[in-house]
C-alpha cells in the first residue's frame, strides 16, 4: 500500500510543472470615497493614517436645514396619524372620500419623513469598510458636489491583501484556481506560500499576459515580487 501510496506521489511530481509569475501587492479592498450630495463641509472626523471601523462617521456636511425640515416631517407625521386614527374610530359614520384623505394626508406624511431622512442620510460620509485612510483630498469649508463626484477620502483593508500575479498567456490551459504560488518579495530574503483563488478570464492584449489573485496579509501595498506557481 504504502508503495502505491509512493508512486501515486512521485507521477503527481512529475506531471506537476513550474511557472514563472511577477506580481503586484495591493489591498484586498480599496475605495475613493466622495458625498453623493452637495454642499459644505462642516467636520472632517479622520485624516491620513487614521484606522476606521465599517460605518464610522468620516465627514459631515454642513446640514442644519435639513435637520429642520426632519424635525418639521416628524411633526406632520404625529398630527397626520393622530387624524387618522380618529377618523379611524368613527369610520363607518363618515364619507368614505373624506375618510380616504386622511389616509391620503397620514401615508404622505411618512413619505415625506423618509425623504428628508434621506436627504439628511447624504450629508454623512460614513466608511463601507474597515480599514485605513490612505487619501485626504479636501478640507472643512470646501465645496462639494455631488453631480460632479469630489472625491474626500482614499480607504484600503487595513491588513488584507492580494497579489496580482501576471504570467505568460500559453500556460492559460494550466493554471487553475487551488494552485499553489510560492514567492518572494522584493527586498525580502523570506518565501512565502499562498493559493490562487481567482483567476482573470481574459487576457492582456499588449503584454499577452493572464492575471491571476492570491490572498495575502500584512505587505505594504505597492510592493512587487516574483515567484512560480505550481501546477497540479
Amino acid at each position: 500500500m504504502k508503495k502505491i501510496v509512493f508512486l501515486l506521489f512521485m507521477a503527481l511530481q512529475l506531471n506537476a510543472e513550474e511557472i514563472y509569475a511577477t506580481f503586484d501587492i495591493e489591498a484586498q479592498k480599496s475605495a475613493s470615497l466622495a458625498f453623493s450630495s452637495s454642499g459644505i463641509i462642516e467636520k472632517m472626523n479622520v485624516d491620513i493614517g487614521s484606522t476606521v471601523k465599517k460605518d464610522e462617521l468620516l465627514a459631515e456636511l454642513l446640514n442644519d436645514d435639513i435637520k429642520a425640515m426632519v424635525e418639521v416631517s416628524t411633526v406632520a407625521l404625529k398630527y397626520a396619524q393622530s387624524d387618522y386614527e380618529r377618523q379611524k374610530k368613527v369610520q363607518q359614520h363618515i364619507n368614505e372620500s373624506l375618510f380616504d384623505s386622511f389616509a391620503y394626508k397620514y401615508d404622505n406624511a411618512k413619505v415625506q419623513l423618509r425623504y428628508q431622512e434621506s436627504l439628511l442620510a447624504k450629508t454623512y460620509l460614513r466608511a463601507p469598510f474597515d480599514g485605513i485612510i490612505t487619501a485626504k483630498r479636501v478640507e472643512v469649508g470646501d465645496v462639494v458636489s455631488g453631480q460632479m463626484i469630489t472625491e474626500v477620502f482614499d480607504i484600503q483593508s487595513l491588513k488584507e491583501r492580494k497579489l496580482v500575479l501576471k504570467f505568460d498567456q500559453k500556460y492559460h490551459q494550466k493554471v487553475k484556481v487551488g494552485d499553489t504560488f510560492n514567492y518572494k518579495v522584493d527586498g525580502d530574503d523570506s518565501t512565502y506560500s499562498g493559493t490562487i483563488y481567482k483567476i482573470y478570464p481574459t487576457i492582456d492584449s499588449k503584454s499577452r499576459k493572464m492575471l491571476a489573485e492570491v490572498i495575502a496579509e500584512h505587505f505594504p501595498v505597492g510592493l512587487f515580487g516574483d515567484g512560480y506557481i505550481t501546477t497540479k
